[in-house]
């Protein structure tokens, strides 16, 4: 890195913190601090929405979804319109109507104390995790990277959240989420031009998308129903609907971000443009993915883009094998790259079979790369107990350092914490909220100030923020960042999801089945997941149908006891 992407990074950053402190200065009670006032306007609301979700994993590791398995993984996201829809419609006017600053206030008046907390320590447990994740994957990533020290560099990412979180509450996430919403997208869509600026002069863009096509990167619908493939428009449809429910209608993390609007209108239009946009940027992020790929069609990529396992398994007994496959990995990317260019340049005049024998040709060489490619991950796993031999989370940060000008480095670098940091934010601060409002305030005794209020929820910022950062320093990579993520969210969201449509629709259903039901309910799904029974995505379904079915079992057989007692 150069002095100017330095000075970018470092500006960028720094002013973002500077502003949340400065715009959000003079919070005096609870109500301000958490709800943020309640003055925001939509687009405000939908920005903070929408930043909530980006963290710096989707920008770390969709690109490289995309790099490795094509754009697929967009299925996952066709459910959040529908779920946008049912939020506004439903959950919104009752959140506004009901004036809670937690979503869980509601089921307190619906059923009782003890369903409320349940329902916010599973909150709690599964975003203090996800916090952690947050932070963890451009600590990781730009350790590796960069060769910086990954404990300072967690607690140097941590340390900037928790300052202007701590310091103005909901009202400091919002407001610097737009300016990091601003960073985010200029740098990819920086990043886009720039790529494909770098193809050789005779691959158009219409080239380079048939080239991703020949090696299956632009099959983007799958309509299969069998349960081994994780991404189809089934998956996308229906358990994606029902993970964007839990996401957005009962995570403290998104909820509080909407509750900041100034009416119900504001909130829904703030929803509804989230619902437009979302799925379009993920489309996007992931084509600039898939474009990374294109690039190295035509240039030379590692074996593995995790530079510590590379150095790893080199300074391994494995180092000869992993040399031998890094020699032919060379030849067979030599290979594509000419027949790449050379179908480029002459596919104006080829005719069908021309083209068929380029496509089983280059379907042909992709297959040995990534067979190649496979080996030398075994020779990496091998190499030593800490050796990660999953790279998907290192492919656009190496494109970056290595491919972008000076200056734009730094920008990029800026997207990645930016996100970090916005993320990492709204997480922080709705676990706080959730602590202050559903766990001290419900339970502490005797009257307490606005102040104290106020104080206790900056002190549960600071704790937690300190718990995520030790998680951080404690975490470990995963197949996929992104897919870890919303992984530990499925375990939890299908039944918090279905207490709350139980509390919702079905008013003949009374607390302490719905209690007895989540606790079972959640027991089930942890024991599914860990036997790999179904992919996650169907875990949101599974976690709701159960808590909705089983809480029904209980109470009917509780009213038939009671029908019992009654009538003898």
């Amino acid at each position: 890195m150069q002095l100017i992407d330095w000075i970018v990074l470092i500006g960028t950053i720094t002013f973002i913190v500077w502003y949340g402190v400065y715009k959000s200065r003079g919070s005096k009670n609870v109500r301000d601090y958490i709800g943020g006032g309640k003055d925001a306007r939509w687009w405000t609301v939908g920005l903070s929405v929408m930043a909530t979700q980006a963290s710096a994993i989707t920008f770390l590791s969709t690109p490289g979804q995309a790099y490795h398995d094509g754009m697929g993984f967009v299925q996952f996201y066709f459910g959040l319109p529908i779920a946008m829809v049912i939020i506004c419609i439903v959950f919104i006017p009752i959140y506004h109507r009901l004036k809670v600053y937690t979503a869980y206030e509601y089921l307190e008046t619906r059923f009782d104390k003890k369903t409320r907390i349940l329902t916010a320590l599973l909150f709690l447990v599964q975003r203090g995790l996800s916090a952690g994740i947050t932070i963890f994957a451009p600590a990781i990533v730009l350790s590796a990277v960069l060769g910086w020290n990954l404990t300072y560099l967690t607690i140097i990412i941590g340390a900037l959240v928790i300052i202007y979180t701590v310091s103005g509450g909901t009202k400091a996430v919002s407001v610097t989420h737009r300016q990091q919403m601003a960073v985010i997208l200029t740098g990819m869509i920086v990043a886009f031009f720039i790529i494909v600026s770098y193809l050789p002069e005779a691959v158009t863009f219409t080239n380079a998308l048939e080239i991703a096509g020949a090696s299956g990167k632009m099959d983007i619908l799958n309509y299969s129903f069998d349960l081994e493939n994780r991404y189809t428009i089934w998956s996308g449809l229906i358990g994606g609907t029902f993970l964007a429910l839990s996401y957005f209608g009962t995570d403290q993390s998104q909820v509080q971000r909407y509750l900041t609007g100034s009416s119900v209108r504001e909130s829904q239009l703030g929803l509804i443009f989230n619902g437009l946009l979302k799925v379009p940027l993920q489309f996007f992020i992931l084509l600039v993915g898939v474009m990374v790929f294109v690039f190295y069609q035509f240039n030379t990529s590692p074996l593995n883009f995790n530079p510590a396992a590379t150095e790893t398994v080199m300074n391994s007994e494995y180092a000869n094998q992993y040399e031998d496959l890094v020699v032919d990995h060379k030849d067979i990317q030599e290979e594509k790259q000419q027949l790449s260019l050379n179908y480029a340049e002459n596919k104006s005049s080829m005719n069908k079979e021309d083209i068929a024998y380029f496509e089983s040709e280059y379907l042909r060489l992709d297959q040995q790369e990534k067979k190649i490619r496979k080996h030398a991950r075994e020779f990496i796993d091998a190499s030593g107990e800490d050796a990660e031999s999953n790279d998907k989370d290192y492919v656009f940060i190496h494109f970056i350092l290595n491919n972008l000008p000076r200056g734009f480095i730094g920008l990029l670098l800026a997207v990645i914490l930016s996100a970090a940091m916005s993320s990492s934010a709204s997480e922080l601060n709705s676990l706080a909220s959730t602590t202050t409002i559903d766990l001290y305030k419900r339970n502490v005794k005797g009257e307490r100030s606005e102040r104290h209020y106020l104080l206790a929820t900056k002190w549960f910022t600071l704790m937690w923020g300190i718990i995520a950062v030790i998680f951080a320093s404690l975490a470990d990579l995963f197949d996929n960042l992104i897919q870890l993520v919303n992984i530990i969210g499925s375990i939890f969201y299908g039944n918090v999801l279905g207490i709350f449509l139980l509390a919702f629709f079905i008013k003949s259903v009374r607390s302490n089945a719905v209690f007895i039901a989540a606790i079972i309910t959640q027991v089930i799904v942890i024991i599914v997941f860990k036997l790999d029974l179904m992919p996650y995505l169907w875990l949101n379904l599974l976690g709701c149908g159960l808590v909705i079915g089983i809480a029904f079992i209980f109470q009917i057989f509780h009213n038939n006891s009671d029908n019992k007692l009654t009538t003898t």
